[in-house]
């Protein structure tokens, strides 16, 4: 498996990290375990290691520390660490799920992720768990990414409806196969592009194309 050698780990039991990608399709489709008990103990794995991490290296009271590891884990976050190690590539789905996208379905994606940690921290032991966690997620926390995993679309009306401009997206091109589409979205404000984003479902897409916008500095005057 491509992943385990680009972490450098030499697994002792290969099948945690085939049933780490496996979903509840494929499972039932095969008579096999899906990912989901290994994603909820990854789940409890990745909050006490954050846990640690925030109790350890800030000050911060109670409320604003678990304010602070909701938002790291919550799904747009999960997603976007898998995303970036390609870990959707591996995923196991049923010819339906394959067929309609699933290998870039938000809560699918998200959810391998901890059932990833799950499958390494039973086969490796908790500082291997811990240490792939401090290299994808801490570095998060340590640059005060607060911003990435917001919602893009809400900042830029925020910011131009004080003005009572009108903010519009529109998908205008559609490309690829059913099962893994691309969508690029506009973002028009008073009928002026502002932005534009491509992505594997409209909703992404018209999120990326007010990050866009906002990367640009749009200013509401």
């Amino acid at each position: 498996m491509e992943i385990l050698k680009q972490l450098g780990i030499i697994p002792n039991q290969i099948t945690l990290y085939e049933t780490a990608f496996t979903h509840t399709s494929y499972a039932y489709e095969n008579e096999t375990e899906s990912y989901e008990r290994l994603e909820y103990l990854g789940d409890a794995v990745l909050e006490l290691i954050i846990s640690e991490y925030l109790y350890q290296n800030t000050t911060y009271e109670e409320g604003m520390m678990t304010k602070l590891r909701a938002h790291y884990v919550c799904e747009t976050a999960l997603y976007e660490y898998s995303m970036r190690l390609h870990l959707n590539e591996y995923l196991k789905l049923g010819r339906g799920e394959e067929q309609t996208g699933g290998k870039y379905r938000k809560a699918i994606v998200a959810d391998i992720f901890e059932s990833f940690i799950g499958a390494l921290f039973l086969d490796q032991g908790i500082e291997c768990a811990k240490k792939f966690i401090y290299d994808t997620v801490i570095p998060c926390i340590q640059n005060n990414e607060f911003d990435f995993f917001s919602d893009y679309k809400s900042k830029l009306q925020e910011l131009v409806q004080t003005d009572q401009r009108s903010v519009n997206y529109h998908i205008i091109k559609e490309e690829g196969p059913a099962h893994n589409k691309t969508f690029t979205a506009v973002v028009e404000i008073d009928d002026i592009v502002y932005g534009t984003g491509v992505a594997h479902s409209k909703k992404e897409a018209e999120q990326e194309a007010a990050k866009n916008a906002l990367e640009k500095s749009v200013n509401p005057k």
